[in-house]
Parts: C-alpha cells; sequence; structure tokens
C-alpha cells in the first residue's frame, strides 16, 4: 500500500522531492548542504535548533521514531525552518549562515526564487525512515567517508565529543542503539570504559550500517550514494551525478576551494594507538567500504 500523500505548502510552494543529505558525523553532509544550497532555487537549511531538538530525539530513542505523529512533527519543524521571513537566519547556526553568505539578519533565500526545499543537520540520517513516511517522494544523499577520518574529526569537535560522556548511555537508554553504536544493554559497560576514539568508530560503524540497509530498501531514484573522497578529488564529477539525480542543476563552486580536511588525514591526525582501536572496532565496514 502506498503512503498517504501529504501536501506541505511553504512560502506559497509546493514541497515536492524534498532533498534530504543523511551521512555519519563529519563525512561531509556540510559540504554537500553548502553546495545544494548556493544552487538557484533550493532553500536547503543545516542545523536548525528545532530541527536539530527533533532529530536527536528521534536519534536516541528509536521507539519516538516509530510512533504514529512522528512524520507530523518532522514535517511541522521542517516546515517552520523552511519559512523566509525577516530575520529567519538569526536562529541558523554559523555553518548554515556561512553556507548561505549571510550577512546581517538574512533571510538567505527570496520565497519568490524557491522551487526545492531540503535540510542536511546533522544526524539527519537516523531519521531516515521518518523522513520517507513524511515525505514519500523525497530524495535521500548520503554520504561515506574514510572512518578514521571520520573519528579524527570527531575527537577534534567538542560538540560531537559531548555524546560520548558515559551519562549519555543511561539506564532507560534503547537497544539496539544505533547512534552510539551500541547493539544491547549487555554492553553498556563495555562501552562506558572504551576510549573516546573506540565510541566514536562505534558512532561511525553504525551509522553506515544504516546507511547500508538504506542502500537495500530504496529504490535508485530515491537514494544516492557519493563518497566524501570523491567529492574531494572530483567535484564536478560528484555534482553532475547530484544533478542528474535531483534532475536540477547543483553548484559545484562550493566544492572548490574548500578548507576542509584532506582524504587520509587520520594518519598524522591520530596517534598510533586510536588508529588501531578505530581500525579494531570497525574492521569490518572499513574493509567492505574498500577503505583498508
Amino acid at each position: 500500500m502506498r503512503p498517504p500523500t501529504h501536501i506541505l505548502v511553504v512560502n506559497g510552494v509546493k514541497v515536492r522531492r524534498p532533498v534530504f543529505v543523511v551521512a555519519a558525523p563529519h563525512s561531509g553532509a556540510d559540504l554537500l548542504g553548502r553546495a545544494l544550497k548556493r544552487s538557484p532555487g533550493f532553500h536547503v537549511t543545516m542545523g536548525r535548533g528545532p530541527v536539530a531538538r527533533v532529530v536527536y530525539a528521534f536519534a536516541r530513542r528509536p521507539s519516538i521514531a516509530r510512533s504514529g505523529g512522528a512524520p507530523q512533527v518532522l514535517r511541522d519543524v521542517l516546515a517552520e525552518a523552511w519559512q523566509v521571513v525577516p530575520a529567519a537566519c538569526a536562529e541558523c547556526t554559523a555553518a548554515c549562515r556561512e553556507a548561505g553568505g549571510i550577512v546581517g539578519a538574512g533571510p538567505c533565500v527570496g520565497p519568490g526564487t524557491l522551487s526545492r526545499f531540503g535540510d542536511a543537520s546533522p544526524d539527519l540520517l537516523y531519521s531516515a525512515p521518518v523522513l520517507l513516511r513524511a515525505f514519500p517522494d523525497a530524495r535521500l544523499i548520503q554520504i561515506i567517508r574514510d572512518g578514521r577520518d571520520v573519528v579524527a574529526d570527531m575527537l577534534a569537535d567538542p560538540a560531537c565529543m559531548t555524546w560520548v560522556k558515559p551519562h549519555m548511555l543511561s539506564e532507560d537508554a534503547e537497544f539496539p542503539n544505533p547512534f552510539l553504536g551500541v547493539r544491547s544493554a549487555e554492553h553498556r559497560e563495555r562501552w562506558a570504559g572504551m576510549p573516546p576514539a573506540g565510541k566514536c568508530a562505534l558512532r561511525w560503524r553504525g551509522a553506515v550500517r544504516l546507511s547500508a540497509a538504506l542502500r537495500r530498501e530504496l529504490p535508485g531514484e530515491h537514494l544516492l550514494t557519493l563518497r566524501y573522497e570523491d567529492m574531494v578529488a572530483s567535484p564536478g564529477e560528484a555534482m553532475d551525478a547530484v544533478s542528474s539525480f535531483l534532475e536540477a542543476k547543483v553548484s559545484t563552486i562550493a566544492l572548490y576551494g574548500a578548507t576542509i580536511p584532506r582524504p587520509g588525514s587520520w594518519r598524522r591526525r591520530l596517534s598510533a594507538e586510536d588508529a588501531e582501536l578505530v581500525e579494531k572496532v570497525a574492521r569490518e565496514e572499513l574493509t567492505r567500504l574498500g577503505y583498508r
């Protein structure tokens, strides 16, 4: 049975085939979000506070995401984020404002130019099933990156590191917990005692397993998979693939000259002990994805 169709109108425009960028932390969602945000006709948000709160609630408590009301909650919060009103961009993250070239209060787009909407919020991956229930015609672009480079970036990001503190896996935590990469309650103490690099590796491992599940479940017209390394090495080819997938011209300029970590930088950024731990925890996924 086909899911019901919900007509959402934002800024006087019907939301059709919205675009969502999903990935593990520090895998390049912000990089692609910038390219989409700077493309004609697109209004892409990144990390708006209300959206982030819903996304994190679904990530940490999967049972909430499975509830019947979850799609409506996500539609409502995204509709609010996509509204183009005076000072709207004041609520955006620094990354989103920079991507939109915001000077002052904004907004970053004019309502008369919009034809497509999207979001590239961190950890949107964990809401993918809800997104597809909320927007049956959604287009998802998932990005895969070498887990060792991901861990190196996570360890340098204070915001990411708040999620690896022992209290995050509380007594009422649900299992399996893809967000933290923990399969069962029996592994709670083992997770709590792991070094930060190991916890980050578990989180990457859990995320790429979700990505693999999406590849198995979604038809090609709904899901495109990109590698971070390809976006960095061949921006033109990567954005050509995105443009073809979305049937819209996506800007390549935003990917050129970006100050981002180069593939393989984990070799100088991770200690030998941390690199060994990451490869031990995520060996199966690193091998399957060709990162060995």
